[in-house]
């Protein structure tokens, strides 16, 4: 009987051989793919829809109300970064506009803001209640909200209260598209919202 020698080689050779069909079932079969897998990110931002339509012109409601405003807060989503503005009562008017400068309601003064834009937020309603009590009192007037890390938003900044009005200025990475609306609740409570894009 002979014994056949099998050198290492080849044991190397086959199991070269042997791999292959393994491999080729592990790996997904997607037509135009890539062999490395796509980032959460890329995931994330191929699978939403963002809203289209928005402008930068001015938007305005001369509605004024004596719900006076309460908070001020921010968010950030998939399409933009939002500014929300709680007041305890009915949802109240407003005029946000893109503005060389934002100042002060009462004297003027100019409010410096981070960003390449500057949105200026009037809210048509008091940051006081109808017997003169105080109803948002920022503990910093230049830093409403924490805005690091935020794609569109670089600043948030209270510029006061003035007859029966609010103004706050929201400094922006560029002159981005927005929307403005407003929200019934909770309860007798609304909010107005501010949503500026990511991008064109």
């Amino acid at each position: 009987m002979r014994i056949h020698h099998i050198t290492p080689k080849a044991i190397l050779t086959a199991a070269a051989v042997l791999a292959v069909p393994a491999a080729a079932f592990a790996a997904p079969s997607v037509a135009g793919s890539s062999a490395a897998p796509r980032s959460a990110a890329q995931l994330t931002s191929a699978s939403v829809s963002c809203p289209t339509g928005w402008g930068s012109l001015p938007e305005a409601s001369s509605r004024m109300v004596q719900s006076p405003l309460t908070n001020v807060r921010t968010g950030r989503h998939a399409c933009f970064d939002r500014l929300v503005i709680d007041l305890k009562g009915r949802a109240a008017g407003y005029d946000v506009r893109y503005v060389g400068t934002v100042r002060q309601d009462g004297s003027g003064f100019a409010v410096p803001l981070r960003g390449s834009a500057r949105l200026q937020v009037v809210v048509r309603a008091p940051s006081y209640s109808t017997s003169g009590t105080t109803t948002y009192a920022p503990a910093n007037r230049r830093e409403l909200a924490n805005v690091t890390g935020y794609s569109t938003f670089r600043q948030v900044a209270f510029a006061g209260s003035f007859e029966g009005q609010t103004t706050i200025g929201l400094g922006v990475r560029a002159r981005l598209p927005f929307r403005v609306f407003t929200l019934a609740g909770p309860g007798s409570a609304s909010r107005l919202v501010v949503d500026v894009a990511h991008h064109w």
